[in-house]
């Protein structure tokens, strides 16, 4: 007589819009890989305490934009064997104490990735077009006719120098896209090998030498201790007063008081930001009011096929650990040969 397996029990924080439905109804795409192995289980939690009491017995959670993963609810979970993250980063999880508690934390790090690289390129081309102030003039009186000559003290974007700030696989798309505009792409990643730069028809360079020539800088960068505020009053201060910085990663990677008197003072050109530090803003954040700043509310991944394509990739990958086998992606990988998981290869 075979032995019957135990379903397996996953956590996921319910959402605060979520209507009348099922549970199977509401999680139908992350049960299309989870179904024949477990349960999704809605964890009712405001904080973090109620939160950590909700998962304790889980085998596994899902989060995204939830509640955050802290140490205090990573201790006290008492059976789970892997965390799935919605997203490309992973910044609502403590990914040291995942590790230290034999945890797997995966991600999704390449579902959205042509969406967000297009909305760089889509923040840049604002920037070098001066949309901001060329939409005023079109609609002021008396304006129409003065927008040609602002745009006339401006360098085409052919032979324009873009500097990329980490060379993931966002970076590496908007590279190909800047690229094709005539641009000459530089990075800076020490995590890189020069190689693959090369490869991809990137010059590779340091720190300084980013902030030095670039003429539009596009950050790309994981958000962690590393790289906080890496681009602060300092930064802003060897750049070219004529250069433009574009964010599509994390907010606090830039310094934003920083930005907003370096963008007041002049030490730079202008921004294009769809993240900020503090989501969603204080409206009367002075860079709203800015007309050399664009700022979009944190959408660069989304469309039709964002979110969906997530929600079935963050069930498979929770549903690989649940079985025993190496997720596709893992965001704390020194944590799987202490773990009982198979290594896999695909057909």
């Amino acid at each position: 007589m075979s032995r019957a397996v135990s379903r397996k029990q996953i956590g996921i924080q319910l959402p605060s819009q979520a209507q009348n439905q099922t549970t199977s109804e509401r999680y139908a795409l992350e049960l299309e890989a989870l179904a024949p192995i477990g349960d999704i289980i809605d964890i009712r939690a405001d904080t973090p305490v109620e939160f950590a009491a909700g998962v304790k017995d889980m085998d596994a959670i899902i989060t995204s934009w939830g509640l955050r993963i802290d140490k205090q609810v990573i201790d006290a979970l008492e059976k789970c064997v892997v965390i799935g993250v919605g997203s490309v980063g992973v910044d609502m999880v403590d990914i040291e104490a995942a590790t230290a508690a034999g945890i797997v934390v995966t991600n999704v790090p390449d579902v959205f990735i042509e969406e967000v690289a297009d909305h760089a390129m889509m923040l840049l081309l604002d920037m070098a077009r001066r949309t901001p102030m060329m939409t005023r003039m079109a609609r002021e009186e008396g304006e129409w006719y003065k927008a040609r000559p602002q745009l006339s003290k401006v360098p085409r974007l052919m032979g324009q120098t873009l500097g990329l700030f980490a060379f993931g696989n966002v970076a590496r798309c908007t590279a190909r896209r800047a690229k094709a505009f005539g641009m000459h792409v530089i990075a800076h990643d020490p995590y890189v090998s020069e190689l693959t730069l090369s490869d991809a028809g990137v010059e590779p360079v340091s720190f300084g030498e980013l902030l030095d020539r670039s003429d539009y800088i596009s950050v790309h960068a994981p958000h962690n201790e590393e790289t906080e505020h890496s681009f602060s009053t300092d930064a802003f201060a060897r750049m070219k007063d004529t250069a433009v910085i574009v964010n599509t990663a994390r907010g606090p990677i830039i310094d934003e008081a920083a930005l907003i008197d370096a963008l007041e003072r002049g030490a730079i050109a202008g921004a294009g930001l769809d993240v900020l530090e503090q989501e969603p803003p204080d409206p009367a954040n002075p860079l709203f009011a800015m007309e050399n700043v664009v700022v979009t509310p944190h959408v660069a991944s989304a469309t039709t096929r964002m979110r969906p394509e997530t929600r079935r990739r963050v069930g498979r990958e929770v549903a690989l650990v649940l079985r025993g086998r190496w997720p596709m992606s893992c965001v704390n990988p020194t944590v799987l040969p202490k773990v009982p998981l198979e290594r896999w290869q695909p057909y």
